[in-house]
């Protein structure tokens, strides 16, 4: 294959992303190996190496760039929401929109976990436990308002997490329901387990 990507260090970087995202996407992270991951980026082998030092490199990269713009994105959507019903509903509305973009990356996240060395999983379990606090913050705010009624916040954040991001498996941007209407099917799902409603008046009783 011809070189395609030029000399330009950051350029060569990015298509080695790109092309590392499509081949563990569809081949697996042992199955991908650095030779033909150097054949689609259009460099040489060796070449590789001026960008990445190992295999484990480029996977922990993917992930960890991935969780990084994840956090970032979600505290951008989530900025100057004070009121737990409205930035829960923000948070749902960004965790669809962004899973749905990023399948490939989502699905090596959790996929690829396991194939990430110590030190790397490390990392990036802490900061997947950041992303699962932003959400467990926002349930204890309702619940000590009295907006939300539930039992253990942690367990009702990962069960919530779990719904929203099997998303990734199932919707296609061409299939009967839109992005929106997905997510708001999913918004009134969790709102219907979480949010109190207000008790209706007694009837009196007849004299």
């Amino acid at each position: 294959m011809a070189r395609t990507v030029g000399s330009n260090g950051p350029k060569t970087m990015e298509a080695i992303r790109k092309a590392g995202l499509r081949l563990i996407y569809t081949q697996g992270y042992e199955a991908m190996s650095l030779r033909r991951l150097a054949a689609e980026v259009g460099i040489q082998a060796g070449s590789l190496y001026n960008h990445i030092t190992t295999k484990q490199d480029l996977l922990f990269d993917l992930i960890k760039v991935h969780m990084d713009e994840l956090l970032e994105r979600l505290d951008q959507a989530l900025d100057g929401i004070a009121d737990p019903e409205d930035r829960l509903q923000a948070f749902i509305a960004f965790h669809v929109g962004y899973h749905i973009a990023r399948k490939r990356e989502v699905f090596i996240c959790y996929s690829e976990l396991r194939s990430l060395e110590s030190k790397n999983y490390d990392i990036v379990v802490g900061l997947r436990q950041q992303y699962e606090r932003k959400l467990i913050g926002i349930l204890d705010d309702g619940v000590a308002s009295g907006r939300f009624t539930v039992a253990d916040t942690t367990v009702a954040a990962y069960g919530i997490l779990a719904m929203l991001t099997g998303v990734c498996t199932w919707f296609k941007p061409a299939g009967r329901l839109s992005k929106e209407e997905v997510t708001g099917i999913y918004t009134g799902m969790v709102r219907h387990g979480l949010v109190r409603t207000v008790d209706a008046p007694a009837v009196a009783e007849a004299t």
